[in-house]
């Protein structure tokens, strides 16, 4: 399980809402202090496959994108390739 901070002015129910709508991808949000401004997400067991991840981090930069956040398209995805061969 990993926890992604929300960014700041981004609403973590559309955004989970997108992801879940156009992507087929489903994430939790947080509980308690934790609503709204956490993403847990769930890459465990069969899923976690490197393909899986890479969905996940392309539609959130796009759904992000759209949402008028900044985003460094590919940033995301080059840390995780990184991560994967190191």
């Amino acid at each position: 399980l990993t926890t992604v901070l929300v960014p700041e002015g981004i609403d973590d129910a559309t955004v989970r809402s997108k992801l879940l709508n156009d992507y087929n991808i489903e994430i939790g949000g947080g509980f308690g202090e934790l609503r709204g401004k956490i993403w847990r997400i769930g890459l465990m067991g069969d899923s976690a496959r490197g393909i899986n991840v890479f969905a996940v981090l392309s539609a959130l930069e796009v759904i992000l994108s759209g949402l008028g956040y900044e985003v460094a398209f590919g940033a995301s995805l080059a840390a995780a390739q990184r991560a994967v061969t190191a």
